[in-house]
């Protein structure tokens, strides 16, 4: 169980040797690390029970890191391991079809409560704070409009890993609290994932209970 500072580690971005886009590795002591999830600095609460999760609970050996905007949880992993996580890749597909399927359910309720004007705000607010995460495909407001426009069950979906859920998950649950006035719009999730197959919904269902999330949406 490791809780760093950034002065202490070297974080570089390698080319992930089978998909276009580059990867965020942490070098600390000769052992590398891989972002599993990223919290703002307001989070020292929920990043550190993640942390104490993964590391008691599921026997992980992960670093804590505390940085000045954010804290962010690391999982060691050797690098030559990036080319073989196909299995991985596929598991992440449902993952961020179901965030896809939120993020739409919370646009198109704000724009039938309020308008299209405070759904474009919402929209442009959470661009925001996600641009500085590195989302691949997903530069832009427009880029945003076009992934809330597309059906995530038909097609293919942005290559995002699983860092980049989770703070989607977060930042459009805080941004969306404020608009809406309360946490409702994430309650009953269930019932806006049963176009899903069973099986993939209720992997993603588990995926959420198993971080802070879930505390979140339920």
């Amino acid at each position: 169980m490791l809780i760093l500072k950034r002065k202490d580690v070297d974080i570089a971005n390698v080319q992930h040797p089978k998909r276009e886009q580059t990867v965020p590795i942490l070098n600390y002591q000769g052992q590398t690390f891989r972002l599993i999830s990223v919290f703002s600095a307001n989070q020292e609460t929920e990043a550190r029970g993640f942390w104490r999760d993964l590391t008691d609970n599921q026997g992980k050996f992960c670093i804590l890191l505390e940085e000045t905007e954010r804290f962010s949880v690391w999982g060691k992993i050797r690098v030559e391991q990036l080319g073989s996580d196909d299995d991985a890749s596929s598991q992440i597909v449902p993952l961020t079809q179901a965030c896809i399927i939120l993020l739409q359910t919370v646009y198109f309720d704000l724009e039938d409560l309020f308008g299209a004007r405070q759904a474009e705000r919402f929209n442009t607010e959470l661009m925001k704070v996600l641009q500085p995460w590195n989302f691949p495909q997903l530069k832009t407001a427009q880029d945003l409009g076009t992934i809330i426009d597309v059906d995530p069950l038909e097609g293919n979906v942005p290559p995002w890993e699983e860092h980049h859920l989770i703070t989607l998950l977060q930042e459009m649950y805080r941004i969306g609290k404020a608009y809406f006035g309360n946490s409702s719009f994430a309650e009953g999730i269930d019932e806006l994932l049963v176009d899903m197959p069973s099986e993939e919904q209720q992997y993603f269902i588990k995926w959420l209970g198993q971080s802070p999330l879930g505390q979140m949406w339920h």
